[in-house]
């Protein structure tokens, strides 16, 4: 008996130390799967895709710092994500130091000088929607590469050589593709030979596309290693530029050498606000986001969301009514900051948008006929990708980056083996008509040359007591905003971690159409029914963002949340 007591004592203390030891492996470097909450010391890299998070991961273990995996991943997704990691597009990135300093670079793309206002017009005056979507003409001057550069110089440790290698190295031998990533390469066959008639790398003349395939792409690998090599030039003059302007002819598009060499990324004060004692730091101009982002947390702030509960009837009204208000302020107030003067200091006072709620009755829906932008002085696609790192030091970087539609414009530049973006129609196509996606724009957002057109983008980070809490973003078009914003209560008012914050189910309302959009089950049945009597449209629709975001715990580690929507993993180490 005392032998038998024995050993099963030494197999309890075997499974203890087999599952301790196994523990400790996956905290020194280990992946976050879908419902994981594990929590890492030394940096965390959340991105859309496997490939790209491994690549931030290692350039942190060389002793990078954050700028430099968020390049290293920038340019990984351009090969491993086509849909939305580019090259051929733009972006925006949010950055605070261990120290606490803060910036923010639009590297958002610009109509060429030669777009016209009218330029998607036909002969009556009404939008040609094709037109401003697929084909060369829809593209804009892209803006990734110049960012990636301006954020290496300014921040970067690590050799500019160093954090481009991995990128060639996945163009250059290859790939495996997702089952999700199959699937839409197969889907876009017929499009994709349409736009490019002389072969793209995301077509199999062969078969059919299948997980686990292999996706070479050789002409990306060698416009990367020039981008290496030369840098900004490296894409902007030279052999690349010359591609991109043989394409531009070939498909009667706008873009020319002069256009891609006068091509500048901004560095921008980044907007502030305060939630509930937290501080928002976030995307200003040309990003839509930051200003509504803060809008939406002002309008919410008075109300006890946290008693009332996670999506509950009385919570969903609430932040409808304020997603309603904030989107007609949205349409009409904001646009390029170079071009049209944003009353920014008046969207963002607590007194506007305190007053902006005043209407709000608990009895009926406010119908959107009835909401206009507010009086002050003086539809995106969802197609979008969003990373969050944070070093070993504490540096933290949020950046959203889109081709706008999935893969962009569906040209790749013949030669240099990368997509265009077909960013010009998030310009008002016609002010106060709406875009393929249902969001109205105004005067502010009218295309002109060198103009940039707005976004909801809205990467952004937020500080508790002084010291980083929360990194965040997420793809999806008109739902960026209100998917980073309930994401954000998530965690503040409704306790969750990271992972569940950012898989909670999400609803969304834009103003116009007056709809409130949600994902299956996220409102209840009953909270559903209470809402319907008081006249809100509640409709089902799919997946809502995709948000990667990075919490610090009051214990100083740093806990991943991958949407489960995507492919998206977070990795720590």
């Amino acid at each position: 008996m005392q032998k038998t007591i024995s050993r099963l004592t030494n197999f309890k203390i075997t499974s203890i130390l087999l599952v301790a030891i196994i523990v400790l492996a996956s905290c020194v470097s280990g992946q976050l799967g879908k419902n994981n909450s594990n929590e890492f010391k030394n940096g965390m890299v959340v991105t859309a895709h496997p490939e790209a998070s491994q690549v931030g991961i290692e350039i942190l273990k060389k002793g990078g710092n954050a700028v430099d995996a968020a390049v290293a991943v920038q340019f990984a997704l351009a090969v491993v994500y086509p849909n939305a990691g580019n090259i051929g597009g733009g972006g925006f990135m949010v950055y605070r130091s261990a120290s606490g300093e803060v910036n923010a670079l639009d590297f958002r793309e610009k109509a060429s000088a030669s777009a016209s206002r009218d330029m998607y017009l036909d002969a009556a005056g009404n939008p040609i929607v094709d037109k401003s979507l697929y084909g060369h003409l829809a593209a804009g001057v892209p803006g990734s590469v110049d960012g990636m550069v301006q954020a290496h110089q300014k921040y970067g440790k690590l050799s500019w050589k160093q954090i481009l290698q991995p990128a060639i190295d996945l163009a250059q031998n290859g790939f495996k593709i997702t089952k999700r990533q199959a699937g839409e390469l197969n889907g876009l066959h017929g499009k994709f030979m349409e736009f490019n008639p002389n072969g793209i790398a995301f077509v199999s003349l062969e078969s059919t596309w299948k997980e686990n395939d292999v996706l070479v792409q050789k002409e990306l690998a060698n416009t990367l290693k020039l981008i290496q090599e030369k840098g900004r030039a490296g894409f902007y003059e030279g052999a690349v530029a010359d591609s991109i302007v043989a394409e531009m002819q070939r498909g009667k598009g706008l873009m020319t050498k002069d256009d891609l060499k006068n091509y500048h990324s901004v560095w921008r004060k980044p907007i502030t606000g305060n939630y509930r004692g937290y501080k928002i730091i976030t995307m200003p101009p040309t990003s839509s986001g930051g200003i509504a982002l803060i809008q939406l947390l002002q309008s919410v702030e008075p109300y006890p969301l946290k008693r009332w509960g996670h999506n509950a009837d009385s919570t969903v009204q609430v932040i409808v009514e304020a997603e309603r208000r904030v989107y007609a302020d949205r349409a009409t107030h904001l646009g390029d900051p170079d071009f049209y003067a944003v009353p920014q200091a008046t969207l963002l006072s607590t007194s506007y948008n305190k007053n902006r709620m005043a209407n709000f009755n608990w009895a009926t829906a406010t119908p959107s006929s009835a909401i206009l932008a507010g009086q002050v002085n003086g539809k995106e696609h969802e197609e979008t990708t969003h990373f969050s790192i944070v070093d070993r030091s504490g540096n933290a970087v949020s950046i959203t980056t889109t081709l706008n539609g999935s893969y962009g414009s569906l040209v790749a530049v013949k030669g240099a083996g990368f997509l265009l973006n077909n960013e010009m129609d998030d310009f008002s196509v016609k002010p106060g008509a709406p875009n393929m996606y249902g969001l109205v724009g105004g005067e502010a957002n009218a295309i002109a040359p060198n103009k940039r057109m707005l976004s909801s983008m809205t990467p952004s980070i937020v500080e508790k007591d002084g010291k980083l809490f929360m990194v965040v973003g997420t793809p999806g078009g008109s739902t960026i905003i209100t998917s980073v914003f309930q994401t954000i209560i998530n965690v503040i008012d409704f306790d969750m971690n990271m992972q569940s914050a950012v898989a909670a189910k999400k609803f969304h309302h834009q103003w116009l159409p007056d709809e409130v959009y949600a994902e299956k089950d996220a409102i209840d049945s009953l909270s559903t029914e209470k809402l319907k009597a008081k006249g809100y449209k509640i409709i089902n629709r799919g997946p809502i963002g995709r948000v990667d975001a990075i919490l610090k715990t009051k214990w100083g580690s740093y806990q991943g949340g991958a949407d489960p929507r995507g492919d998206d993993i977070a990795i720590g180490y």
